[in-house]
């Protein structure tokens, strides 16, 4: 299985979180990159490629141009208006505000582009999103052309991105990228599957009056849990994307049975949608040990979840969101490349022979 990954996915070196009312130092950091590479080069996984640069048309595809600009020209503009520090959101039209002009301030235009305080803007923050939807765009690629399974290991990751907002460390939607890619390579459905802990709201929202991408996601519930307000079971879609919107919610401390139970309803919803090709976007931060996180998955149920995914039969690409766990992400996120790869190679192995005879 080929692993895309870009060197300038550690341009982003943020030094400041917002987290629990305290600036602590990020949760989401280059050295996860380290650890997940070092782990794949370990479990001999498959070769590590370098993306092509496919430019700003793919991101442009499914975000706001003038958001795209305010992230290209945010950190520059920090600056110039004598802000020390990393740029980081103080304000927002929230709901007694309008919300619908956007100031000249840089300060202004923060709150404005952001959905949560936690995620600053440093120096290389755009240039690292720009490298981490080629990570994506690069995966997919190969699995259009081969029908093999890939890997991108994205960073920043992309779910909580919507299509004019970043949050959650997330700036560019990396998920909807590659799914846009993929429908205007042929594909007449595609189907993104979220496994992280936390809802992948800019995903839901890009997408959310859709048919041609059927967003399903396991998460915990929103009633206790960050995004809070969006990631509920009544949320389904509107107009042509009635019914193509999936939301799994579910309580802090969800046993791995009960998890894997609602995988097998959202790979059944996902045959019964006809999509053509399977995106996953694979937060293992539902990892029992992960700091800001609520689910009990061991290393070893990392695993199964590959076989399960591998069960759907449909090219599939893999693509990194979140987990925080340093000492055991490298771990999770081989196990379930692994997982899917064996039976990914016996499923071929079976079609070949069967073909022979």
């Amino acid at each position: 299985m080929l692993t895309f990954y870009s060197e300038d996915s550690r341009l982003r070196q943020a030094r400041t979180e917002l987290h629990d009312g305290a600036l602590v130092t990020p949760f989401e950091c280059p050295e996860r990159l380290d650890l997940v590479l070092n782990q794949l080069r370990q479990a001999k996984v498959g070769d590590i490629r370098t993306p092509t640069a496919y430019g700003l048309a793919p991101v442009l595809a499914v975000h706001d141009e003038q958001y795209v600009t305010f992230l290209a020209n945010c950190w520059e503009a920090w600056g110039a208006a004598g802000h020390q520090g990393e740029a980081i959101p103080n304000i927002w039209p929230a709901r007694t505000m309008r919300g619908d002009r956007i100031p000249r301030s840089i300060s202004g235009q923060l709150g404005y582009y952001a959905l949560a305080a936690e995620t600053s803007i440093s120096e290389g923050t755009f240039e690292a999103a720009m490298a981490s939807k080629d990570v994506a765009l690069g995966a997919v690629e190969h699995t259009l052309e081969t029908g093999e399974p890939s890997f991108g290991l994205c960073r920043p990751p992309g779910h909580h991105a919507a299509y004019d907002q970043f949050g959650g460390y997330c700036f560019f939607n990396n998920a909807a990228v590659a799914a846009q890619r993929a429908l205007d390579a042929g594909k007449r459905r595609v189907a993104i599957l979220d496994v992280d802990f936390h809802h992948g709201n800019g995903t839901q929202q890009i997408f959310y009056g859709r048919d041609d991408v059927l967003f399903i996601s396991l998460h915990g519930d929103p009633e206790v849990t960050f995004p809070y307000y969006l990631g509920y079971a009544d949320e389904c879609g509107e107009g042509n994307g009635q019914g193509f919107n999936v939301n799994y919610p579910l309580p802090p401390g969800t046993s791995v049975a009960t998890w894997l139970a609602t995988l097998e309803q959202a790979l059944a919803q996902i045959k019964a949608a006809e999509c053509e090709c399977l995106i996953v976007s694979l937060g293992v931060d539902i990892f029992e040990g992960d700091p800001i996180s609520a689910f009990t998955f061991a290393s070893s149920d990392f695993t199964v979840l590959g076989e399960r995914l591998a069960q759907a039969g449909l090219p599939c690409v893999f693509l990194m969101e979140g987990g925080y766990a340093v000492e055991a992400i490298g771990v999770n996120v081989v196990n379930v490349l692994q997982g899917f790869k064996q039976i990914f190679e016996k499923d071929v192995a079976t079609s070949q022979s069967t073909d022979k005879g």
